[in-house]
């Protein structure tokens, strides 16, 4: 008869399973985990929906005046920079978390993104110390980059693993929706600024505001999380190593699982350069690629989001139901056949238009949002899901998510080309197809190497 174990929000570490163990999950502690894993991912995007929005100003704040698409690729360059180091990070903080635990982790890295943020607010003008002006930026984006090498892995992992098998995908979902939530606060807060300030207040002192806000966010993130215990899979892990929290070697996350970090880094490739393509790229694209009205572009981008958020939990469902892999494929179609129409429309330049092509690619990059979550801790087993999780997600994310606008901005002032973002789009849908192609069905199934688990009724 199989052995029961439940997990309720005084977490111990379960007594020995048999492998027919079940564990059955406390929906209030579900929720709990996911909120707290959540405000950790809207975190790290509000300070990416204030630094997009708001690199037109950043550029001229902190390099030489001039040439406005020299400055525009230097702030870019120091977004690319932070995700040098994010592969770091994930070497660090990824291991780590399989060997001292999920939550832990997770608190350290909330510390050090929420820092990394409020130090930008704080770094004085280039009109001010000159130089020092974008060293200190590109050293507070190093910061920045180091911590979410560790956030997005651990964050999906955590919520991945207290969630029942038969809901991971809905609440996965919702992590994204902290993506999305914290863009929107951030750019929002943007768009309010811009609207209400002068460009010489907006220059002088209004662009510090929304990074300074990074501070109370990160007490109140961190309070969230160190309220958590581990998860049960974790624990159970512990468990079977005897209570023992050994080493696993940095070989065995990557060389014992080649396989699965190929098909991870496959799938991190088009589901971040949409991503960055739409969220972080399209904004700067509307004003100073297309001359687009800068507020009207923001607006139009801000819906798109918050778009996207109402349909994210539907989707997150809808994978629960149908399979993670026909909706990623679904995605990656979508994006190969709809990226030049959805691009084209944009180029138009009537309102009606730009929202047709931005709200065809946002809907496309749910296909993406809603699945991964759940499906990139399932490719791995319990033992060195964080580990090679973060080391998959982040070499990917950097050779490809975050170069996205610096990569595309220099493809438009090389070749001239306005129709490079849908071309690279096109390019990133291939390579995810392929991956799609070769990944295996993990909805209501159990996690490799955990027990299955159900919900309690």
């Amino acid at each position: 008869m199989a052995t029961v174990t439940a997990v309720s929000p005084s977490l111990k570490i379960p007594r020995a399973r048999k492998a027919q163990d079940v564990t059955v999950t406390d929906p209030a502690l579900v929720k709990r985990a996911v909120k707290a894993a959540a405000l950790g991912n809207a975190m790290e995007w509000f300070d990416f929906g204030v630094y997009s929005y708001i690199a037109v100003t950043l550029g001229k704040v902190f390099f030489p005046s001039g040439n406005p698409t020299a400055q525009l690729l230097s702030t870019f360059g120091a977004f690319a920079a932070a995700f040098l180091v994010r592969p770091l990070g994930g070497m660090v903080f990824g291991p780590l978390g399989d060997r001292v635990g999920r939550q832990k982790v997770l608190a350290l890295t909330m510390i050090m993104m929420a820092a990394g943020t409020f130090a930008i607010g704080l770094i004085p003008s280039y009109a001010t110390i000159g130089v020092g002006a974008p060293l200190l930026l590109l050293a507070a984006r190093l910061v920045q980059g180091f911590s979410t090498g560790g956030e997005y892995a651990g964050a999906s992992t955590f919520i991945a693993e207290y969630a029942p098998d038969k809901k991971r995908g809905f609440f996965g979902s919702w992590l994204e929706f902290g993506t999305l939530a914290g863009y929107i606060g951030g750019a929002g807060l943007v768009t309010l600024m811009t609207a209400l300030l002068s460009t010489d207040d907006l220059l002088s002192w209004g662009w510090r505001v929304p990074f300074l806000i990074a501070g109370p966010m990160g007490i109140i993130g961190l309070y969230l999380r160190m309220r958590l215990e581990e998860t049960p899979a974790f624990a159970a892990e512990v468990e079977k190593a005897e209570a023992s929290r050994p080493k696993v070697p940095l070989r065995e996350m990557v060389a014992g699982q080649w396989k699965a970090l190929l098909l991870c880094m496959g799938l991190v490739l088009v589901f971040n350069v949409t991503d960055y393509m739409l969220l972080s790229y399209m904004p700067s694209y509307l004003t100073s690629e297309l001359k687009y009205d800068e507020t009207h572009g923001l607006l139009v981008v801000l819906g798109v989001m918050a778009m996207m958020m109402i349909v994210q939990p539907f989707a997150g469902a809808l994978t629960d139901r149908v399979g993670r892999r026909p909706v990623i494929a679904a995605g990656c179609a979508g994006f190969l056949l709809l990226s030049v129409p959805a691009i084209l429309l944009i180029r138009q330049g009537s309102l009606v238009a730009v929202a047709l092509g931005m709200g065809a690619l946002g809907l496309l990059l749910v296909c993406f949002t809603a699945a991964m979550p759940a499906a990139l801790p399932a490719l791995f087993p319990t033992r060195v899901r964080y580990g090679s999780l973060s080391i998959g997600f982040n070499v990917s994310v950097s050779l490809f998510g975050g170069t996205t606008p610096l990569v595309v901005t220099a493809l438009i002032g090389a070749t001239g080309n306005m129709m490079m973002p849908a071309y690279y789009m096109m390019a990133a849908a291939v390579v995810g197809g392929f991956a799609v192609w070769r990944m295996s069905e993990s909805a209501g199934r159990p996690l490799p190497g955990s027990a299955p688990s159900v919900e309690q009724r």
